[in-house]
């Protein structure tokens, strides 16, 4: 009896212990989601020197997402140039994303699954319909389901109604609008959140028809895009106005963060961005403002909780030498921010 009574007490212990520590609790304005995995795309279709700052913008939204908890496997990194490695690179094997060089964007545990060439029109509709050849590794797929939000991140050249590829090929609005509803018709996406950085970028997103997808632009049809600032010791600008001020705001969220959407929608004003931001919300079901931002760029880890008995062994102590005796101080490992303090204003 002793020992059945230890066995439900420890299943109790466990299961207590899992449900407190996976999961945040939102608040009761926030609505919940149906989705149960979060996926990234994240691409920068440009090449050449003088677009460093593309691939500046999506390894900044890279990082930022993995920080937020999106892991490597359920990330898609698609990189057209390697600015790293360019020979006029000042600094080999880097990329800034300010001029005050705060942190390399391009780190250890970058992880490209598309680069260069690889980076076209075709392998895009592809990856996003699930129509890739069988011998495609699993790194290189979109493995979505019906319950996956997808965090959709494009940046480079375009103009009224296309995306350049690698300057030499585009996708069009139709062509993306078309391959979302592929998407929606083969159950593989529950919610998406598309994010575009170029000019003229709403007309990407006009032609969109498919349910559940809520869409932002970082400049209206007839506007252009502009870029943040120079790095003078590199010589071009390294990061757009839109996606700096994006990752300002996401600098300042965590995983238990309460900041919604709507917040999110509103990050760079027309006196900031220069551009006007555009929106399109008439397809996506949820409020916003009752949505929070780690439904996108957080992530959601499911728990299974058992009622069956867990057997605690009973491991022997081992005897403390004296090399163990001494304090050790744990070393604490945290995400560097990624541009200076004093550059974030504090939040509210």
């Amino acid at each position: 009896m002793f020992s059945v009574h230890v066995r439900l007490c420890c299943i109790l212990v466990v299961v207590v212990c899992v449900t407190r520590s996976v999961g945040v609790q939102l608040p009761e304005q926030f609505q919940k989601s149906n989705h149960t995995n979060n996926w990234a795309v994240l691409v920068d279709t440009s090449r050449f020197w003088f677009n460093y700052r593309h691939v500046a913008n999506v390894l900044s939204i890279y990082r930022s997402v993995k920080r937020l908890g999106i892991p490597d496997s359920q990330i898609i990194l698609m990189i057209s140039d390697d600015m790293a490695c360019n020979p006029r690179n000042p600094r080999p094997a880097t990329i800034f994303n300010n001029a005050h060089e705060q942190i390399n964007v391009y780190g250890d545990d970058v992880e490209v699954d598309y680069r260069g060439y690889e980076v076209s029109v075709e392998n895009f509709i592809r990856l996003l319909t699930g129509r890739v050849p069988p011998e495609t590794p699993r790194s290189k797929q979109l493995l979505t389901d019906e319950g996956s939000n997808i965090l959709i991140y494009l940046t480079g050249h375009g103009g009224d109604g296309f995306l350049k590829f690698q300057d030499s090929e585009e996708v069009t609005s139709q062509e993306l609008a078309d391959a979302l509803e592929q998407m929606w018709q083969k159950r593989r996406y529950n919610e998406i959140f598309f994010i575009i950085d170029t000019c003229q970028a709403s007309s990407m997103y006009e032609k969109f028809y498919s349910p559940n997808i809520l869409a932002t632009a970082s400049s209206l049809v007839g506007e252009d895009s502009l870029s943040h600032h120079v790095d003078a010791a590199i010589g071009v600008y390294i990061i757009d106005r839109y996606t700096y001020y994006v990752l300002e705001f996401l600098e300042k969220v965590y995983p238990d963060s309460q900041k919604t959407m709507s917040e999110f929608l509103a990050v760079c004003p027309k006196s900031a961005c220069l551009s006007t931001v555009g929106v399109r919300r008439d397809l996506f079901k949820r409020d916003p403002s009752n949505v929070p931002i780690t439904d996108f760029f957080g992530s959601v880890r499911p728990v299974v909780i058992t009622t069956e008995p867990i057997d605690i062994l009973d491991i022997p102590k081992r005897k403390k030498t004296e090399h163990q005796n001494k304090t050790k101080v744990l070393e604490k490992r945290v995400y560097l921010p990624q541009f200076p303090m004093h550059l974030v204003k504090s939040s509210t």
